[in-house]
């Protein structure tokens, strides 16, 4: 049992670190402060609208099963419950709340600002949600989820997207903000399906490569934030908030740990 505890509170580290290294941007600056902590907030409560989405989308996932999908393929209905039930209800939430902070909360937002808010969005919920994972997990399965830590990645894609979405004014890529994390997130969830693997082995791993896939997501990240700090793309305001903007503001430089 402390061996489980010890584990599990191991798993966090990473996400918490992240989480106090983008506190830090702009360590001196109150409106990011408040930012910050508005996206903490509602990651770590994200999971109360989620859930019900989730029993709202599974309830109506009953409802097929029994009239249009009656008798249909058990991976067919499988993956209707991974992509819908789960996936979609999760990265739906993330995206609707992390819009409610850019429009809640005034701030001059470059493309690098908007990219970290929903990476704490992200962060928060997947600290939130390891909670119930942790219970029965094997101390392995807790640590390679708090390494890949893939709300972290899946944050990542929506929020740079949705950046470039604000950037060039292109509305595809505000749709590829929320298709692509919810895709990858889908697809992940299907591969650990029971079912799956029965039929062959095999398919174990899709799962492993979209765990390392995560990986890749997290390096990319942070590959991201550090290129951001020398290119001026990526530190400028936004054009939808350029009326936030203090005259003494500098762009072009941020405080980073």
């Amino acid at each position: 049992m402390f061996l489980s505890v010890l584990f599990f509170l191991i798993s966090l580290v990473p996400s918490v670190l992240i989480l106090v290294w983008l506190g830090k941007r702009h360590r001196e600056d109150a409106l990011y402060k408040d930012v910050y902590k508005s996206a903490l907030i509602r990651g770590l409560i994200s999971v109360l609208p989620i859930i019900a989405l989730s029993g709202a989308l599974e309830l109506s996932n009953i409802a097929l099963k029994v009239t249009l999908l009656k008798g249909a393929n058990v991976f067919l209905l499988k993956a209707i419950y991974n992509f819908v039930v789960l996936a979609f209800a999760e990265e739906f939430i993330k995206f609707m709340l992390f819009r409610g902070v850019l429009k809640k909360k005034p701030y001059p937002y470059s493309w690098a600002d908007v990219t970290a808010v929903m990476v704490i969005i992200g962060t928060a919920f997947g600290l939130i949600e390891d909670l119930p994972y942790a219970i029965g997990a094997n101390p392995m399965t807790m640590l390679v989820r708090g390494l890949t830590m893939g709300h972290v990645g899946y944050g990542f894609v929506m929020g740079w997207f949705y950046a470039k979405r604000l950037h060039t004014g292109k509305k595809a890529y505000g749709v590829l903000a929320l298709v692509l994390p919810w895709l990858v997130h889908g697809l992940y969830d299907f591969s650990l399906a029971p079912e799956l693997l029965e039929i062959n082995d095999n398919f174990a791993f899709l799962g492993v490569s979209l765990a390392v896939f995560d990986l890749v997501l997290l390096v990319l990240m942070f590959r991201f934030f550090k290129r951001a700090k020398k290119m001026e793309i990526y530190q400028t305001t936004l054009p939808q908030f350029k009326t936030y903007e203090q005259p003494e503001q500098t762009q072009t430089t941020e405080n980073y740990q």
